[in-house]
């Protein structure tokens, strides 16, 4: 594994944290879970609630999905505990923790290099896109997200189908998790994506198993950093 992935001039740049903040201050923040819908809403909280800059998103293949941010030990402890809380009430925690100042030597292990999962054909570390760039594409600026995920691709297929025919929403992409697990992303206005994602539910059942139908309303830089490219 490279070296570098223990320095944390490899982390994005924490200008947001304020400028008296330096590396060697920040410590790390980690929220696993077992749906990737679940991460993404766990990291929109740990955004919401704390000034704390995304790392990286990791995921295998036995269902696991985890959210590295990094900031000031309260802000960390502050966003951790708010990503924990928001996962728990989608029953989809699996741990939580924060790390103090990590040991670089730990980064090592904890920073993960780019890996693409030739089984679920996608990259499963994912760098999070700049806040400037978000910033710079309007696209991304959408009023809401919705999450349709489940296990088999017939079911998130009709459900999808079904939830652009509904309200005025755009798909954003797809994401696999193994398993069978397959997440579709749509965007639009909150009322629109809402009505999309009741309208998507009922047409599961039958030909999948449901893991998560979820909206998130007025999307954070944190969760929209995470998106299908």
């Amino acid at each position: 594994m490279p070296s570098s992935l223990s320095d944390r001039s490899q982390w994005p740049d924490p200008v947001s944290l304020g400028s008296h903040v330096s590396l060697e201050s920040l410590s790390l923040g980690i929220v696993e879970t077992n749906s990737w819908t679940s991460a993404m809403v766990a990291c929109d909280a740990m955004g919401k609630t704390a000034n704390v800059v995304v790392i990286q998103a990791e995921w295998n293949d036995m269902l696991g999905a985890v959210i590295k941010v990094a900031g000031m030990p309260s802000d960390v402890r502050t966003a951790v505990e708010a990503g924990a809380y928001a996962a728990s009430s989608m029953q989809q925690l699996r741990s939580s923790l924060w790390i103090n100042r990590p040991d670089p030597d730990a980064l090592r292990a904890i920073i993960s290099p780019p890996e693409f999962n030739v089984l679920i054909e996608q990259s499963v570390v994912l760098q999070p896109v700049s806040e400037t760039n978000l910033m710079s594409n309007p696209s991304t600026s959408g009023l809401a997200l919705g999450f349709i995920e489940t296990q088999g691709f017939t079911a998130v297929f009709e459900a999808i189908d079904t939830a652009v025919k509904a309200a005025a929403v755009e798909v954003v992409g797809k994401e696999k998790l193994g398993g069978g697990y397959v997440t579709v992303v749509i965007r639009g206005d909150v009322a629109a994506v809402n009505a999309a994602v009741e309208a998507a539910k009922p047409k599961i059942e039958g030909l999948g198993k449901l893991i998560a139908c979820h909206v998130i309303a007025r999307p954070s830089p944190a969760a929209l950093s995470l998106l299908p490219k």
